[in-house]
């Protein structure tokens, strides 16, 4: 069972950054596929980023590209999401994730099997 910790999240003024740290508490992350995703108030959870186990590809979404990036530490298990010039419609709950059967990086929500309970991050304008 692994479990995944969110941490990080805030207010912060729009053009803020803020940087979500996820610790998993199992032996090893390092090869899990890595994701991040987000819930905004009244809409569906949607992918944000993902990265691949050694972190040698990474992939984000449109909406936030040129903004945000995501990195990881196989030796402290844990994932990072740096957000940088933040932006009221990024406001969320940000959900970190974990694909333990692909190594490659995964954009599809439903393929993962574990998920943290979320950290909230408030962009205020």
């Amino acid at each position: 069972q692994v479990q995944l910790v969110e941490s990080g999240g805030g207010l912060v003024q729009a053009g803020g950054s803020l940087r979500l740290s996820c610790v998993a508490s199992v032996l090893t992350i390092r090869t899990y596929s890595m994701g991040w995703f987000r819930r905004a108030p009244g809409k569906k959870r949607e992918f944000v980023a993902t990265i691949s186990w050694n972190g040698g590809m990474t992939d984000v979404a449109d909406s936030v590209k040129g903004r945000f990036t995501i990195s990881r530490d196989n030796a402290q298990n844990t994932v990072y999401l740096q957000m940088n010039s933040l932006k009221p419609e990024d406001t969320a709950v940000y959900y970190c994730a974990a694909d333990r059967d692909r190594w490659e990086g995964v954009v599809h929500e439903y393929l993962y099997d574990a998920w943290g309970q979320g950290t909230q991050v408030t962009v205020s304008s």
